[in-house]
């Protein structure tokens, strides 16, 4: 009877999430890890239609990831003359710019110099080229890393000649980003126009090293990569709009707007993981399902590894994932033990669960967690999300209005961004040597363990015998 009560129990999120990691672990794995993945959910009597789910998505899982890596292998090498579109807009390097080509279907990296370098430098990703040039494959140092960018190999470009805008798509996207970048720039000091669009659209292509450095020992590079906070601000701001609609034009038009923004931000990894997680919670809001944050990150991340399996080697990606579920998750069960008034208990726990969610990811790859994150983050995440909310509409004002109404419209979000820029620079001199951060982190783990501690044995006593 016990096992035939398991077969009919509800799918929990616990088991969503629990299907998202098998498919993940086929994807990095293969089949071993498809098939102990399956095994571990038998045992832990999951139900039988999730368990018939997870054995074929964690199938699909294995051949979406051999796939990915089978097209990382260029099909077309050698001399090239003809249109390429651009499918990244040029970073600049030093005395080069790099961009990356899509020719045929496939993506190349080229590193341009002299007067490639002068007519690419001002292009904007979707542009049409015309060029001329020879296709190589990449390096071997470097073929994995270019594969999880799904580039190919490398183009050296001998002639650059006609040059065209791209679809319509591109164009309303590059239209907005330089309407943004033209405000920001004609009111702000270099490093601070590139902070603002980087706040509101996740350019930030120039901003300079030291900005970029600062930000990383702060732990407040995560607010420069678009992610649901950008994408709940846009929908709050479009919220009148589409409040006015019927129900299924008004989601058609938010899967719209979602899409649109994902458009202007590149479709980086981190809004591709809040753009869809956002169309989920909104349409299980529109049909009256189940719409629990961990539930619709375990979907979004099951999808999006189907459809880009090199989402699974991609550091933002998984730092945007982890960030979410300890802020939908950790943050609320921390601000409720969490000593003090419930207005910085609250944004304490929040604070805390996303470093907990980014631990991990962040101690692998950037090979520390910043202690000072935990005060930074309090005083300049709500400063930047305002930024966020109020820059794109002001941004796209003061573009348009004549001097001095831009400069009275793009004030505030000029205030705030030299106050988010202002924490990061006193939050990475402040910052510890790597010894005194992590001890400062045990007696913060151990404080909270204290706390919880002691919330449990306040709870207990409470309880009605």
């Amino acid at each position: 009877m016990g096992g035939r009560r398991g077969q009919h129990a509800a799918v929990t999120d616990a088991h969503v999430l629990a299907g998202a990691a098998a498919v993940t672990l086929a994807v990095w794995q293969g089949w071993p890890a498809a098939a102990m993945a399956v095994i571990l959910l038998w045992v832990c009597r999951a139900p039988g239609v999730l368990l018939g789910v997870v054995v074929l998505l964690s199938a699909a899982g294995v051949v979406r990831g051999e796939q990915a890596w089978a097209s990382a292998v260029p099909r077309h090498l050698g001399a090239y003359r003809g249109w390429a579109e651009l499918a990244s807009d040029p970073t600049p390097f030093g005395g080069a710019v790099r961009v990356t080509v899509e020719i045929e279907g496939e993506r190349f990296d080229a590193w341009c110099y002299g007067q490639v370098r002068r007519k690419l430098a001002t292009r904007e990703q979707g542009d049409l080229v015309f060029l001329a040039g020879t296709r190589r494959p990449s390096p071997a140092g470097s073929a994995r890393r270019d594969a999880v960018r799904h580039v190919v190999g490398r183009l050296e470009i001998d002639m650059v000649a006609d040059i065209a805008e791209g679809d319509a798509v591109a164009r309303a996207g590059n239209r907005v980003r330089r309407l943004l970048r033209t405000a920001a720039e004609r009111r702000m000091s270099p490093d601070d126009a590139a902070l603002f669009t980087g706040l509101v659209i996740g350019d930030d292509a120039r901003q300079s090293g030291t900005m970029i450095t600062a930000f990383r020992t702060s732990g407040l590079s995560h607010l420069t990569a678009v992610s649901g906070q950008n994408v709940v601000f846009l929908l709050a701001a479009a919220g009148p709009v589409l409040r006015r609609l019927r129900p299924w034009p008004r989601w058609a038009a938010t899967v719209g707007l979602i899409l649109w923004f994902m458009s202007v931000t590149r479709f980086e990894p981190s809004v591709l993981r809040a753009g869809v997680m956002a169309i989920f919670a909104s349409l299980a809001y529109l049909t009256g399902r189940d719409a629990r944050p961990p539930r619709l990150v375990g979907l979004t991340v099951a999808v999006l590894v189907l459809v880009d399996p090199m989402l699974v080697w991609s550091v933002g990606f998984w730092l945007s994932v982890g960030a979410t579920l300890g802020v939908c998750v950790a943050g609320p069960w921390l601000a409720a033990r969490l000593p003090g008034p419930s207005w910085l208990a609250a944004p304490l726990g929040v604070t805390l669960g996303a470093q907990a969610g980014v631990a991990v990811p962040s101690a692998l790859v950037f090979g520390r967690l910043p202690l000072v994150s935990l005060v930074a983050n309090l005083v300049a995440v709500p400063v930047a999300g305002f930024v966020m909310l109020y820059g794109i509409p002001a941004g796209i004002v003061a573009a348009l209005a004549p001097a001095p109404l831009d400069a009275v419209v793009l004030w505030p979000a000029e205030v705030g961004t030299q106050w988010v820029a202002t924490v990061a620079r006193v939050g990475a001199a402040l910052e510890p040597s790597p010894g005194w951060s992590v001890a400062g982190w045990v007696a913060v783990a151990a404080g909270l363990v204290g706390v919880v501690v002691r919330h449990s044995r306040r709870a207990r006593r409470h309880v009605p015998s």
